[in-house]
């Protein structure tokens, strides 16, 4: 929050694109258009995970979406402990506060994807 309680907001949301590969996208905002951007991504239909960060990095809130039925109860948990301090989304959120780029995408790289062939 800003002076005067403005949102400058870096959302992040974490895409299923197939079993063993999720993607992270991330924008920043700031006022009507943080919030517009926090519900597109709780609300987007592959989103496994969302959350809203300041811009020092703080988690200030996020939860599972409607994508996280794409994936085992087991992974989802995983994934909701240990997403704030991922490599590839603190990357992420580092380009995001230094203003170098609103919007950025990339790979998930993280060890909890589940093994080949398990089932969800």
């Amino acid at each position: 929050m800003g002076w005067f309680g403005s949102k400058d907001w870096n959302v992040v949301a974490i895409i299923f694109e197939r079993p063993d590969l999720y993607r992270v996208n991330g924008n920043r905002g700031s006022g009507g258009n943080a919030t517009t951007m926090r519900d597109a991504a709780k609300n987007h239909p592959r989103t496994i995970f969302w959350g809203v960060f300041d811009q020092k990095g703080g988690f200030l809130e996020g939860g599972p979406a409607a994508g996280a039925n794409s994936i085992s109860t087991t992974v989802l948990q995983k994934l909701v402990r240990e997403v704030a301090s991922n490599p590839s989304v603190r990357e992420i959120l580092a380009v995001l506060e230094a203003g170098k780029e609103s919007k950025v995408s990339k790979p998930l790289v993280w060890t909890g994807y589940p093994a080949k062939g398990e089932s969800k």
